[in-house]
């Protein structure tokens, strides 16, 4: 396989993402689908109020329509059980994003879906994708990174699975919280898992499909850099979190999501540790969270934080490579 394919993959969903942008958001506009800022937020955040939402539908028909193509194309046309079901987990979170994104800026609820019904929806992808997995004979085992230790979970991988599922989309959709966070981190995790995809495995299905978002994502940054254009929304953001916890448990890689997607565990652990402290002291660990905001009211630019952050994805982008690698 010619790396130009894989330059050709990127590109595609980046111009699709590009080309798209111009037209759907003044149709968003018009719709008046704008979002509301949680008045709770950051004081810098007001201006954004309005600001177009669901924009993640842009970057879900990107991948979609890249993946489908250029992989189809490498394999004479055919699509394989796990490009069918990573396309289930993108297009099912993101079905889930959307309602929520609807209710939001369509009825006015500005928490969307409540969270018994955004649950609910994530564990039947969840289970739907187990079923599937299950019918392929998939090794019910997890591997320890930078170990050659397994760990057989027979019939609780049905539990890991959607516990891995639900935890990553929500982890990210938590991360997705200033112009440009959400689309730079998961890009260059999503980058990671490619290059351990095609170098440690090879996985050529995978490799495409992740680079389809690594393109998708980075058209995307071009209207959602700061100051932003467009907001990628619920839409998005959990459909990148279901996508990157299936491509880690297609892999195999289960727990090296965990590295590779450490700045979306940090802004959990901060929202996690914020509610406790609260709840148990009534005091506040952090000014605020998820992390992000934090850092916004001690007095950071929007832009230092994102770059901030993107850094330190790039480093738990390399420190999970580095594991991998030296395990293999």
């Amino acid at each position: 396989m010619s790396q130009y394919t894989f330059l050709i993959t990127i590109a595609i969903a980046f111009l699709i993402t590009v080309l798209l942008s111009p037209i759907f958001i003044p149709f968003l506009k018009r719709l008046k689908f704008g979002q509301s800022i949680r008045e709770e937020g950051p004081k810098s955040h007001q201006k954004k109020s309005g600001t177009p939402t669901m924009g993640g539908l842009m970057i879900i028909l990107s991948i979609a329509i890249t993946s489908i193509i250029v992989i189809a194309k490498v394999n004479s046309g055919t699509l394989n059980y796990e490009i069918w079901l990573l396309l289930l987990v993108l297009l099912g979170f993101g079905l889930l994003g959307f309602l929520d994104d609807f209710i939001k800026v369509v009825m006015k609820r500005n928490l969307g879906l409540n969270s018994k019904q955004k649950l609910l929806g994530q564990i039947v992808i969840s289970i739907i994708f187990y079923i599937v997995l299950r019918q392929q004979q998939f090794d019910t085992s997890i591997m320890i990174p930078g170990t050659d230790w397994k760990m057989e979970l027979g019939w609780f991988y049905a539990v890991f699975i959607i516990v891995m599922l639900v935890g990553a989309s929500n982890a990210v959709n938590l991360t997705d919280g200033l112009d440009g966070l959400l689309a730079g981190t998961a890009a260059i995790a999503f980058g990671a898992f490619a290059i351990l995809a095609w170098y440690g495995l090879p996985n050529l299905n995978i490799t495409l499909f992740s680079l389809s978002v690594v393109g998708a994502l980075l058209g995307f940054l071009v209207f959602n850099a700061h100051p932003a254009k467009v907001f990628m929304g619920d839409t998005g953001s959990l459909a990148l979190g279901g996508t990157i916890g299936a491509i880690a448990i297609l892999l195999k890689l289960e727990i090296l999501l965990v590295i590779i997607g450490g700045v979306f565990v940090i802004e959990t652990l901060s929202v996690i540790i914020q509610v406790i402290s609260f709840k148990t002291t009534g005091k506040r660990v952090f000014r605020m969270s998820p992390l992000h905001h934090h850092y916004e009211l001690k007095g950071w630019s929007e832009w230092r934080v994102v770059t901030t952050f993107w850094l330190v994805g790039v480093l738990f982008a390399i420190l999970g490579i580095y594991i991998e690698v030296w395990s293999a």
